[in-house]
């Protein structure tokens, strides 16, 4: 089988061998031009006798890669929610009137229920046996019932009790309540008392007081049930702010709290703490047949009682006349003695002498 040799003009140099079946479709000889004549006559044969090169078009050939041919997928067409039947002019007006209906319905049935609720007769608190009371012991049920006076013969739907709560956690033996309904007919009040944390002098009234600062009254009844054995706080004054007052009582507790933190229950020999100076807590302390005044500051409570109690009993042979020791100096202690011949109202004198330095 015959070659044909083709240069391609874009790279020189190089060859490219054509199938003599693949130039037949690629070139065909030109026909014969007409010679022109010259003056004489006579033919003169054509200029170009050689074939025409027609345009060449590439020969399709298979290829290993065949073109990956995607599948469409049908997408599917969403339907309206409302019914064939309400596209038309007279199912749309159906279809409004329906619904219009039903709105009407739904509105007219609760309303029904709303009246029933608040109208009907078995949902009226009949008498103050219907409030049941939980959780008050210091608090008396008739002080909770005065509270809901005004709701017995009304329906319960109608008593407040985001109000009612606001009116019983005023009283001061109260620290938190809650009021329910109980269907058909009944409220249950639960009650949170206060607990005490110490007494409370100002002037000659004692009261309680409880770790938030609240002044709690104190009756014989209070004192018959309970048998308490905290301290007695003075130096705080009731008119005092109560966020004030919360500080000084959560003073006093750390206080208590630390002496007590080796398990020697050193608190129950306090019998009285002074909070007027928040930098400086001053117990009262009974020590044999006297009461010591002791000044333990802010801090370090423990390690300033046990520098006291190591030392006590020479301080006491050595100053019979002892009255206050000041614990807050690190290498010293101060100690204060009364005058034998002071009058008793100033049985005790601001005259210290220094003392030798307690052991650690």
């Amino acid at each position: 089988m015959a070659k044909t040799t083709r240069t391609n003009p874009a790279s020189r140099g190089s060859l490219t061998l054509i199938e003599d079946e693949a130039l037949d479709e690629s070139y065909e000889p030109a026909p014969p031009r007409r010679g022109a004549r010259d003056s004489a006559g006579d033919a003169r044969p054509a200029e170009d006798a050689s074939p025409r090169l027609r345009p060449f078009r590439p020969v399709e050939t298979e290829t290993e890669d065949e073109p990956f041919l995607r599948v469409r997928r049908r997408v599917p067409v969403r339907r309206g929610v409302l019914p064939a039947w309400s596209r038309t002019r007279w199912g749309r007006i159906l279809f409004i009137a329906l619904v219009l209906s039903i709105f009407a319905a739904g509105i007219t049935l609760s309303l029904a229920v709303r009246s029933f609720f608040l109208h009907d007769q078995q949902f009226r608190i009949g008498s103050t046996a219907a409030i049941q009371t939980v959780g008050n012991t210091e608090v008396t049920r008739d002080a909770i019932l005065s509270v809901f006076g005004s709701d017995v013969g009304r329906n319960i739907f109608y008593v407040p009790l985001a109000k009612r709560r606001a009116e019983l956690e005023r009283m001061p033996w109260v620290q938190s309540a809650s009021v329910m309904r109980i269907l058909p007919d009944q409220l249950r009040v639960s009650i949170v008392e206060r607990k005490p944390v110490a007494f409370l002098q100002t002037g000659s009234q004692i009261s309680l007081i409880d770790a938030q600062g609240m002044v709690l009254g104190l009756t014989p009844g209070i004192m018959a049930r309970h048998h308490f054995s905290f301290p007695v706080i003075t130096g705080l004054d009731p008119n005092m702010p109560e966020p004030t007052r919360a500080a000084r009582v959560q003073l006093y507790l750390k206080f208590l709290q630390t002496l007590d933190s080796g398990g020697n229950h050193i608190s129950s020999q306090i019998s009285e703490v002074d909070l007027a100076d928040p930098e400086d807590v001053r117990a009262t302390i009974t020590t044999g047949h006297r009461d010591l005044l002791l000044h333990f500051g802010r801090e370090d409570f423990l390690a300033r009682y046990q520098r006291y109690k190591a030392n006590i009993q020479n301080w006491l042979t050595q100053y019979p006349a002892l009255s206050a020791v000041d614990l807050r100096y690190k290498d010293q202690v101060v100690l204060t003695m009364a005058h034998p011949a002071a009058p008793p109202d100033a049985a005790k004198t601001n005259s210290a002498i220094p003392a030798k330095r307690g052991r650690r």
